[in-house]
């Protein structure tokens, strides 16, 4: 696909590409030496991240909501169909702070839901028309390469605008999953002032991952958009 683009590209298009790239490369170092470094350091209460869910939902009328452990790594996610938490194995089952940290942000996941937090009902009501909009884009590429189709760009510019949708709709219900993982965790005392410092550390560096992801998806929409008008005129 790029290297039909490449003969459009400007000096401009390229630096839009290599600036999300970086971003997006940034936030994943960040997040890795963040989770890596707190990984290994026990939240002083000695609770591990199925303790901390488990108080969390019952404090909050939510004993309903199973919690169940589950294999990968940061697979971690709240299902609301199904009405259940899953969380990886070193976050079920690790007492360190960043174990509790993401345990905490998928229950603020289930408050959300609970109350009917606005950008979580539009998230879970764009996945299948994001995916559905998505497999229409990714199959009209494969015809357009094969065929030679000119709408080529315009199906990729589609699946961009899907992309970045679904992104804006999905940070502030992740941002706000972790500012009510910090509460829950104060408010109920499952912390220590000592704690603070590496719960905010985590959960920030986790919140940047989708911040870059969506600059740099907004950047090469940009890009895709410069270039198809430049290979109109």
């Amino acid at each position: 696909m790029n290297y039909w683009l490449i003969r459009y590209d400007t000096p401009l298009t390229i630096l839009l590409v290599v600036i999300g790239f970086i971003l997006v490369l940034y936030a994943q170092l960040k997040i890795q030496s963040t989770y890596s470094k707190y990984r290994k350091v026990r939240n002083t209460n000695g609770l591990n991240g199925r303790d901390v869910a488990r108080k969390i939902l019952d404090a909050n009328g939510l004993s309903q909501i199973q919690v169940y452990e589950t294999q990968g790594n940061l697979t971690d996610h709240y299902n609301p169909s199904k009405k259940l938490i899953n969380l990886s194995s070193d976050i079920y089952n690790s007492t360190s702070i960043a174990s509790i940290a993401v345990a905490a942000h998928e229950c603020g996941h289930a408050i959300q839901d609970k109350e009917n937090y606005t950008f979580f009902k539009i998230r879970s009501a764009l996945v299948p028309v994001v995916n559905f909009i998505s497999y229409l884009g990714y199959f009209g590429l494969i015809i357009s390469l094969i065929a030679g189709i000119t709408g080529y760009l315009k199906l990729s510019i589609l699946i961009l605008l899907a992309s970045v949708l679904f992104q804006l709709v999905t940070l502030p219900v992740e941002l706000n999953a972790s500012k009510r993982a910090k509460i829950q965790l104060k408010d109920l005392g499952l912390i220590y002032e000592e704690d603070e410092q590496g719960i905010k550390k985590v959960l920030n560096a986790a919140a940047m991952t989708y911040i870059a992801s969506l600059i740099s998806s907004i950047m090469n929409l940009l890009r895709l958009i410069l270039i198809l008008r430049r290979r109109d005129d």
